[in-house]
């Protein structure tokens, strides 16, 4: 893959400009507002059902227009986005459980759509999609993903990840329709939030101590680096490309070791192979049956839990001048630390 170089010092958004967060209480949203605010720019962020992101300090939040808004309420969007400069798309709803397909793609495809829609009927200068690596399919050998890789369709490609292939599309389709726009594919991302929700619930997990682990292989980054790298990619030129957000390839073996080390509990210490995978997930959802408490092991997660797939950070650090990627074992340390209190 040929890397551009680019001009990063000019037509970007700039602070005092007026950021709209969509998805602004949730994991990537809190952190995104936070950085915003902290570099001088005015934020508004959408919410829903008055969330408030206890993880974000309270003197950080009270800077911040929230506006309570479903992004699926078209006119309510309309509304919000009005005397807009720019917007950052973090809304998406995240799972792997089957029965919330439904929901997932009104979110993450027909709400990505009337975002796109909302910015382009307001003149928004500048437009922010938070996509996902999922959205660039999973593989099983270990290839190399980058931005130039293409959507393929195999039986490891989760309700979630379709949903953002999809979601994906109608950000192209906005940037055809003149969208100033930049699309950011973060790997599985880490860090402190709410733990049961979202790639949180593996810390949960570990600190219970789930025994499985695979010898999967995904990429993870630190919360603090996507949020960074949203905010200098707002103040830059760069449009219509796309940048994935991946700290290191691990196996999860490792994270979930790592994880477990640091919260001074014992190791995973079944391997879950793909046949017995398919065995524990079953074991999960016959006991949940029983005691009525969500799954700590799906069918979806089981599938991705297998595959083995890395990703190249080397566009973004070559687009960004100075920016790094964290450390993952001092991303999971801190975590532990802020999990544990």
């Amino acid at each position: 893959m040929s890397i551009p170089s680019y001009d990063i010092n000019s037509q970007g958004i700039h602070p005092p400009a007026t950021v709209l967060v969509t998805g602004g209480s949730g994991f990537v949203g809190a952190y995104v507002t936070r950085d915003l605010v902290s570099a001088g720019y005015r934020v508004k962020a959408l919410r829903r059902k008055r969330v408030v992101p206890f993880y974000i300090h309270p003197d950080v939040l009270k800077e911040v227009e929230w506006i309570d808004c479903d992004i699926l309420d078209t006119f309510a969007l309309w509304e919000a986005m009005r005397n807009t400069d720019a917007v950052i798309h973090t809304a998406a709803k995240v799972s792997f459980h089957a029965k919330d397909r439904h929901e997932l793609f009104s979110t993450n495809v027909e709400g990505t759509a009337n975002v796109v829609n909302a910015a382009l009927e307001n003149n928004v200068r500048r437009f922010i999609h938070v996509s996902s690596v999922a959205s660039l399919g999973k593989r099983t050998n270990g290839t190399v993903v980058n931005e130039d890789s293409k959507w393929q369709e195999n039986k490891l490609n989760t309700n979630y990840a379709v949903s953002k292939y999809y979601g994906e599309m109608e950000v192209w389709r906005g940037i055809a329709e003149g969208l100033n726009a930049v699309i950011v594919n973060p790997s599985t991302i880490l860090g402190y939030g709410d733990w049961n929700s979202s790639s949180n619930a593996l810390f949960k997990n570990a600190y219970n101590g789930f025994p499985w682990y695979t010898n999967g292989v995904n990429g993870f980054v630190d919360i603090e680096d996507v949020s960074k790298a949203i905010v200098k990619l707002l103040a830059t030129n760069i449009r219509s490309e796309r940048f994935i957000l991946n700290g290191d390839n691990w196996s999860y073996r490792k994270l979930l070791d790592t994880i477990a080390d640091s919260f001074g509990k014992r190791r995973p210490y079944r391997n879950a192979t793909p046949l017995l995978s398919s065995v524990a997930w079953r074991l999960e959802k016959f006991k949940s049956f029983f005691t009525g408490k969500k799954v700590l092991l799906t069918r979806e997660a089981a599938k991705v839990a297998q595959s083995n797939t890395n990703f190249d950070n080397n566009k973004i650090l070559n687009a960004l001048p100075g920016f790094s990627f964290t450390n993952l074992e001092q991303t999971i340390k801190k975590a532990c630390v802020q999990y544990s209190k």
